[in-house]
């Protein structure tokens, strides 16, 4: 009985990381999980290339690999969200439904940020 059970855990242990995952890391990247409450983007059409999450609040810059060049997107977010392009003069924000995706993102060749405001900017 210990011996099965022992087993079990083992199994139980080995499994659980499988099990709770969204999606598999090579569609976001290395070290990158998809997780509930966030919005993802990706630099290929399709949800592929490397992939960068964030989850609200606040306001974050994009890193430099998805700076203007990101492909696609999904969001699990239970409210909207903005894209924001900072120009030189003004700024202005896409807004993304909750729940949204695009696997073909033309605005992504602006996005500079993501904010669960429209951090003043212009809508697009």
């Amino acid at each position: 009985m210990l011996r099965r059970l022992a087993l079990s855990t083992a199994l139980l242990a080995a499994l659980a990381p499988a099990l709770v995952s969204t999606a598999p890391a090579s569609a976001l990247g290395p070290g990158v999980e998809r997780g509930p409450g966030e919005v993802c983007f990706w630099t290929q059409p399709g949800q592929h290339g490397t992939g960068w999450c964030y989850k609200p609040p606040g306001y974050a810059d994009l890193p430099e690999s998805h700076h203007d060049k990101t492909a696609s997107f999904r969001s699990d977010v239970n409210k909207n969200l903005y894209a924001i392009d900072w120009t030189r003069d003004t700024c202005y924000s896409r807004l993304i439904r909750a729940y949204e995706f695009s696997d073909n993102w033309s605005w992504g060749s602006r996005i500079d940020g993501i904010s669960d405001k429209t951090e003043g900017c212009q809508a697009a």
